[in-house]
């Protein structure tokens, strides 16, 4: 039998990139979506629904071919992600401390979410890197900048990422002004002001996307990015608690 070859050579090419997109807009779909179901809802259970997306997705892209170095996980990286990592928290640490210290920038800090200490603590060790840091740095600098790294150019990944990380605070801030009373006071209340906070929030967080992008790719290491992001967060909430009591 004669073999008929493709009278596209590249056709071939370009469907398996069109599926690859395809997996990645389902992907980012349902990331958003475990998002939005986790905050909108109160069971035990939805609280780690963003964690179990994110280990789901990230075996899914190791079968289907991402390796530990598209994910940031190559063991040929850890000594330098974690000077790297190290640093970071120190610079984060002390800089939250300084502004802390600092009467209106500790009006900043004041998230209803963390008025005791015990709760801060344990979120800050326990809940914030299992629920958030982790998932987070897993989906959009593991599997997202891993996957887009194939396909694009460093500048598209870390663009594209940035956009989507900061799109995916449009939810868990919806409340962000009436739940800081300091943010409250700088972007005021109603209607108006939590639009100014959603818009701030992903502004914000498009930006620090874009720093934690950059580091990925720099370091190659996922390490940086987890310090970076557990360090703000976790060194946040626990000084919301002392903002409380200095308050």
């Amino acid at each position: 039998m004669t073999h008929v070859p493709d009278p596209r050579p590249g056709s071939r090419l370009v469907r398996r990139r069109v599926r690859y997109y395809y997996l990645l807009i389902a992907l980012v779909i349902v990331m958003f979506a475990a998002e939005t179901t986790m905050h909108y809802t109160h069971y035990t259970w939805s609280r780690w629904i963003v964690t179990i997306t994110a280990l789901i997705a990230v075996s899914l892209a190791v079968g289907s071919g991402l390796r530990a170095d598209d994910l940031g996980l190559s063991p040929r990286t850890w000594a330098r992600g974690a000077r790297w990592a190290a640093v970071i928290v120190l610079v984060v640490v002390v800089a939250i401390a300084l502004a802390l210290a600092i009467p209106p920038l500790r009006d900043l800090f004041l998230n209803d979410a963390y008025r005791e200490l015990g709760w801060a603590l344990y979120s800050a060790f326990v809940l914030i890197p299992l629920q958030t840091v982790i998932p987070e740095e897993l989906l959009f600098r593991g599997v997202i900048t891993g996957a887009l790294l194939r396909r694009q150019s460093v500048a598209v990944t870390i663009a594209a990422q940035a956009v989507l990380f900061g799109l995916w605070h449009v939810v868990s801030s919806t409340g962000l002004s009436a739940g800081n009373d300091g943010i409250g006071d700088v972007v005021g209340s109603g209607t108006v002001g939590q639009v100014l906070g959603v818009v701030g929030a992903v502004l914000f967080t498009g930006a620090s996307g874009a720093v934690f992008g950059w580091l990925r790719v720099t370091t190659g290491s996922l390490l940086p990015c987890l310090a970076l992001h557990w360090a703000a967060n976790a060194a946040g909430a626990v000084a919301a608690a002392f903002a409380w009591k200095l308050g």
